[in-house]
């Protein structure tokens, strides 16, 4: 027996019934094989390298000028996966590369595959300092281009009022759900479960934290969301209530864990739902789905995805202690950022031990750290590193960009975008691997820093500390008022913070996302004129600006991009105003 969902029939169209393969398993090898790169096997080197030679030879036979491309191309590919040398030989007076075999010894490293920014900083500081005392207008005032583009605005008041209920219809049952992660994956499955509770015209229950192994905060919905207002402002659309009612737990022996739990793949689709999972809520009064985190497709109706809006940019707020603490710490930042009309720039800095751990990169400590390292991911990840057959390459990964900047590189990186010695910055982080020795150069470039130990007293932190999950949320509160956000490594802290932002500034995520690989080439250049590098910088800050007004895709996160699905257009947004008015 199906039961009646309020939503309608549209979701019923909108996928097949079988939930769609997740992303997860669509980039499969990557993601499952951790932050380290996997090695390949001797056989398959061989094999390439006989290709490439095969190649190489016709191309100098023939002289093909046209296919000198992919044969440069096949070269530098070959060269940063390791296995061949690139020398340069001079061929009738032009400089020609030539790839060279190197089976057994490498004399050649991939440009950027090795942490060379200390010597770079060396170079760079005195100029620094120089430009300080010049002129230069601080890029905190002029980093944001909107002319000539179309503004937007927050529209999910709009859609309630087309779509709220005077009065709810009869629930079909009770959801449960259990959030994991950290905060902000959490957050990802309260707004997930809003939207399933609508499409299956269900009661949800208030979710359930899992005590997560990384976060091991032990922190109740309440004691992170403002629980009655979340309740308030989702009256209208979905019924909300803080605990099971004791007549539907009797029918389970007073035993939560006795309430059938189905295990929704990742990524499912609203057909699965109400074919799969509403029968089974109609005919149990009752269903738990734990754990929770991405169960449900990004791609979705649009009246179950205004759902999604309605929760995450206006239901969820943050509960009266953490809003308080953190609004205090946001008026100190522009208190302190007086020079610059009250701007001030926020870093998420991934620097972490577990994150470098994780990463397998390797920094400036040596055979100390390669073994702090391997102790790190030992604890965390209990033999996941050290599977046969695991190959790690620290090289490899920061060539390609998976290496997370250090707090040296995103103070060059800052720098060299024209945020003079006067910014005011934040940075919101864990406990950074090594902070006396790395943030110590952040610091001399940035003497205006701040973090939330050193903006809030020891006595207002005492009630967050040991507790992770609200300690991040003072942080995403004073990133989310920042006017720059710096994002440096991803997850879904960043994520959310950027379509926040994009939310609450007109459409733009006011963020700079750099672009690590060019980052990489760069801070491997000791030899680096500071005129070349700041213009470089100039037009990665020129790029991120660009970026920020991004619309969602299909299969992109309407948590990252709100538009179009949580906002209007200006123009659209003046017409639905006036028409409403006519109509009064």
């Amino acid at each position: 027996m199906h039961g009646y969902s309020r939503l309608g029939s549209s979701a019923r169209t909108s996928s097949s019934s079988s939930p769609p393969s997740s992303p997860r398993f669509r980039h499969g090898r990557n993601k499952l094989s951790g932050g380290c790169s996997g090695g390949r096997s001797p056989k398959q080197t061989s094999a390439v390298e006989r290709v490439v030679y095969v190649f190489v030879s016709a191309v100098f036979r023939r002289r093909g000028v046209l296919l000198f491309a992919p044969v440069l191309y096949i070269s530098l590919m070959l060269l940063y996966m390791g296995s061949v040398g690139f020398d340069v030989v001079n061929l009738k007076h032009s400089v020609v590369g030539v790839v060279v075999h190197r089976s057994k010894h490498r004399t050649a490293m991939a440009p950027g595959s090795v942490y060379r920014s200390p010597q770079v900083f060396e170079k760079l500081w005195p100029l620094m300092e120089a430009e300080s005392n010049g002129s230069r207008v601080n890029a905190l005032m002029t980093a944001w281009n909107s002319t000539g583009r179309q503004g937007w605005k927050p529209c999910v008041d709009k859609s309630i009022s087309t779509t709220g209920f005077s009065e709810l219809p009869k629930s079909n049952g009770f959801l449960i759900i259990e959030a994991n992660g950290g905060l902000n994956q959490q957050r990802l499955s309260i707004c997930d479960a809003v939207a399933v509770a609508g499409l299956l015209n269900a009661t949800l229950v208030i979710p359930i934290f899992h005590l997560n192994s990384v976060w091991r905060d032990s922190s109740k919905f309440g004691d992170i969301f403002d629980e009655d207002f979340f309740i308030y402002a989702l009256k209208n659309h979905v019924n909300v209530v803080r605990e099971i009612p004791e007549d539907i737990l009797q029918r389970f022996d007073n035993n939560i864990s006795k309430i059938v739990n189905l295990r929704v793949k990742g990524w499912s689709s609203p057909t699965y739902y109400l074919q799969k999972v509403l029968p089974k809520l109609v005919q149990m009064g009752a269903v738990r789905i734990a754990p929770f985190s991405n169960r449900l497709a990004q791609e979705v109706p649009s009246n179950v995805q205004w759902l999604r809006c309605l929760a995450n940019y206006e239901a969820l707020r943050f509960s009266g202690p953490i809003r308080r603490l953190a609004e205090n710490m946001v008026d100190r930042m522009v208190k302190n950022s007086s020079q610059s009309g009250g701007k001030y720039v926020s870093v998420h800095l991934r620097f972490e031990e577990d994150m470098v751990a994780f990463s397998c990169c390797e920094y400036d400590g040596g055979e100390e750290e390669k073994h702090e390292m391997d102790i790190a991911r030992e604890r965390s990840w209990r033999g996941k590193f050290r599977r046969r057959g695991r190959v790690i390459r620290p090289g490899a990964n920061r060539v390609d960009g998976k290496c997370p900047l250090t707090p040296l590189e995103v103070g060059m990186m800052l720098r060299g975008m024209g945020f003079d010695n006067n910014t005011s910055v934040y940075v919101a982080a864990g406990k950074i691997y090594k902070a006396e020795k790395y943030m110590a150069p952040l610091k001399q470039m940035f003497p205006r820093l701040e973090t939330k130990d050193t903006l809030a007293t020891p006595e207002e932190l005492a009630p967050f500390k040991g507790h992770s999950s609200r300690l991040a949320a003072l942080d995403y509160t004073v990133c989310l008022h920042s006017e720059v956000f710096v994002t440096t490594q991803g997850g879904n802290f960043p994520h959310f913070l950027m379509g926040h932002r994009r939310y609450f500034y007109g459409g733009h995520a006011k963020t700079i996302k750099p672009d690590k690989r060019k980052l990489a080439l760069l801070f491997d250049r000791p030899d680096i004129r500071w005129e070349d590098f700041s213009r470089l910088m100039q037009d990665m800050l020129r790029h991120s600006d660009h970026k920020g007004f991004e619309l969602k895709k299909p299969s992109g996160s309407l948590y990252t991009f709100p538009m179009p699905d949580c906002m209007c257009k200006l123009a659209e947004a003046r017409s639905e105003s006036s028409n409403t008015t006519r109509h009064a």
